[in-house]
């Protein structure tokens, strides 16, 4: 059996899901006629404490509905220098909507400065600047290790924003794993986000799907522009149903996952060739570098570890610069984690021996 850590988008469906999914009932969610998408967008904005919300095919798709809803050709849109939008999503809101990204270095909980964030907004007076319309947050962070940013600094980030006319986007991809792992109610981290993306093909278990959600008008506006992007789906209700078990069965049970990959990191701690700093991770994703002695592991370095991983059934995620990532999600139990560890140990203790990283440390 492989452990598969490279992200928790290989999770399968529930049993649940697959039953949900066979019975659905659908119509024409193009002209709003699906009971099953219509039903999954109610529960989706009430959830997160909004008037509305869109059912489309992937985060990416919301992401980009979003800023082309927010933002007119021409103007920009704030991003963390480590957030998904600007690393990830194929520069979609750039090459189909001409938005300025407008990059500002992350924080290393994923959030800004706000002197800094401050500095960075500009208006229509200057006419050599594009002017900033939108603020893009992200919540959990994937490239800060899944840090959750909690609803006092969301709201002070989203207060810089507002104060100076900009709208607030939220990558929300894994918005509930921050708010199981804080204890709060989803809606009291968005709350005052003009828009949030959020997935259930991730921690959520379902097999395909994002919502993004906000005001009745702002959602209005977004169809069509979901409807551009070729997200118009017919009797989606199939898979909307499996998003409908996701929110509610799925939710709190992330801690599970939470839990796994603490124990992973300390397990990682552990070992000479590792360094990781446990006390940040707070969700699912664990993100470590590898040292022979005192030099860190390029990226290249790091490919024979990976591949021989690979062929002791256990697979992680290169994350570039050589940084590697695991990632925890349903289906990955305590077992599976502790024989993941045995592995890991293993392997290094062949290709880097900790005696010699242990005299070079």
């Amino acid at each position: 059996m492989v452990i598969d850590l490279r992200s928790d988008t290989v999770t399968q469906p529930t049993p649940a899901m697959r039953e949900a999914m066979y019975r659905a009932e659908v119509g024409d969610d193009v002209y709003g006629e699906d009971p099953s998408v219509n039903r999954l967008q109610e529960l989706a904005a009430e959830r997160l404490g909004k008037e509305a919300a869109l059912f489309v095919t992937s985060g990416t798709m919301g992401n980009t509905t979003a800023l082309l809803t927010h933002v007119e050709r021409g103007g920009a849109a704030i991003v963390g220098d480590q957030a998904h939008i600007y690393r990830y999503e194929g520069g979609g809101a750039v090459r189909l909507g001409g938005i300025q990204l407008w990059v500002v270095p992350n924080q290393s909980d994923g959030g800004f400065d706000l002197a800094r964030l401050a500095d960075s907004i500009t208006d229509d007076s200057d006419e050599h600047t594009p002017p900033t319309r939108l603020l893009c947050l992200e919540n959990t962070h994937n490239r800060c290790g899944g840090c959750a940013l909690g609803p006092e600094k969301m709201m002070a980030l989203c207060r810089v924003a507002h104060a100076r006319g900009l709208r607030v986007h939220v990558d929300g991809a894994r918005i509930f794993n921050a708010a199981v792992a804080l204890g709060v109610p989803v809606s009291q981290l968005v709350a005052e986000a003009d828009s949030v993306t959020f997935c259930l093909s991730k921690g959520l278990s379902a097999p395909i799907g994002s919502l993004l959600v906000g005001s009745r008008d702002f959602i209005e506006r977004a169809r069509w522009v979901r409807k551009a992007l070729g997200g118009g789906m017919r009797q989606a209700g199939v898979l909307a149903a499996a998003g409908i078990v996701a929110l509610e069965q799925m939710v709190e049970r992330l801690a599970e996952d939470h839990e796994n990959a603490r124990l992973l990191a300390q397990g990682l701690a552990d070992l000479p060739q590792v360094r990781l700093a446990v006390e940040r991770v707070q969700t699912n994703i664990v993100i470590f570098r590898l040292y022979d002695g005192a030099r860190p592991l390029s990226e290249e370095d790091c490919a024979p570890f990976l591949a021989r991983l690979k062929s002791e059934g256990l697979l992680l995620s290169s994350m570039g610069s050589g940084l590697l990532r695991a990632v925890t999600h349903y289906g990955i139990d305590r077992q599976q984690i502790e024989t993941a560890l045995l592995i890991i140990r293993h392997t290094l203790a062949e290709m880097l021996p900790p005696a010699r990283a242990e005299r070079s440390a």
